[in-house]
């Protein structure tokens, strides 16, 4: 398992547009389709890295948390599935229906977007308000596999509060650890 830390792309960077095809959902997503009123969440995660598997419960309450209160949701996978094919999309759909995912999940067949987005783990978290802005890039919480740390979800939380309340979100961002996007 490895420990690769996000990238932490600068703060104000306009989030990169993308089109994508869902593998949950009979359709593509841009940026603009994904968009929330107040905010939108871009989080890059798999199906079979240990850091994912462990925090997908808190993500997925994250969702119907904040759907509701205007923030958008969308999750990328961006491993390559030739040498990892546990995240094809057909496995990708799979993992959607079992984790009761009810926001896009696409697959970044060619990386670009996560190129885009310097992503660089899964899972990576991207917060923008409504002004398509980067104000969060980090870590969900202090929890990792094996450290005994219950999963919360403080900072991402946080930080979404931050972007619904206008509040100050919190510095220093910690970055993300998690394993590494399977690059081709």
């Amino acid at each position: 398992m490895a420990n690769t830390p996000s990238n932490m792309l600068p703060l104000g960077t306009i989030a990169p547009d993308f089109s994508l095809k869902a593998t949950n959902f009979d359709e593509s997503y841009t940026f603009n389709d994904i968009k929330g009123e107040k905010g939108t969440l871009v989080m890059f995660i798999c199906n079979h890295c240990p850091f994912v598997i462990h925090v997908i419960e808190e993500i997925i309450m994250i969702a119907n948390d904040y759907t509701v209160q205007g923030i958008g949701m969308v999750a990328i996978s961006s491993n390559d599935p030739v040498k990892y094919p546990q995240d094809a999309p057909d496995q990708m759909t799979e993992f959607a229906f079992k984790n009761d995912i009810d926001f896009p999940y696409l697959f970044d067949e060619t990386q670009e977007v996560a190129k885009a987005y310097d992503a660089a783990c899964t899972p990576d978290f991207y917060l923008f308000d409504s002004r398509n802005r980067l104000v969060y890039r980090g870590q969900l919480d202090d929890s990792r596999p094996g450290n005994n740390i219950p999963v919360s979800g403080s900072d991402l939380r946080n930080a979404i509060d931050g972007v619904l309340y206008n509040r100050n979100i919190p510095e220093p961002q910690k970055p993300s650890i998690g394993c590494n996007i399977k690059w081709r």
